[in-house]
């Protein structure tokens, strides 16, 4: 019986590690967003001056805190810094 619970514990390791996410480095010229908990980085896209981030409703946000930004327009989708 334990040689088949260890069996079962290595393939559930071995399938967990297929599934996980491979992180990638981003290029060293792109430009970068300061860490957010949500939305993706899109500095280098156009968008309108002064903007920092589009909300999910296609909406712009010119916040100048993270914390709230596009709270009424369901989230952010990119951020610009």
């Amino acid at each position: 019986m334990f040689t088949r619970t260890r069996t079962g514990l290595a393939t559930l390791a071995v399938a967990g590690a297929v599934l996980l996410p491979v992180a990638t480095a981003a290029p060293a010229d792109a430009a970068s967003c300061a860490h957010h908990t949500v939305g993706t980085c899109h500095a280098d896209s156009p968008h309108p001056r002064g903007a920092t981030a589009q909300c999910r409703d296609g909406t712009y946000s010119y916040s100048k805190h993270f914390s709230g930004t596009c709270s009424r327009h369901h989230g952010v989708k990119y951020w610009y810094r």
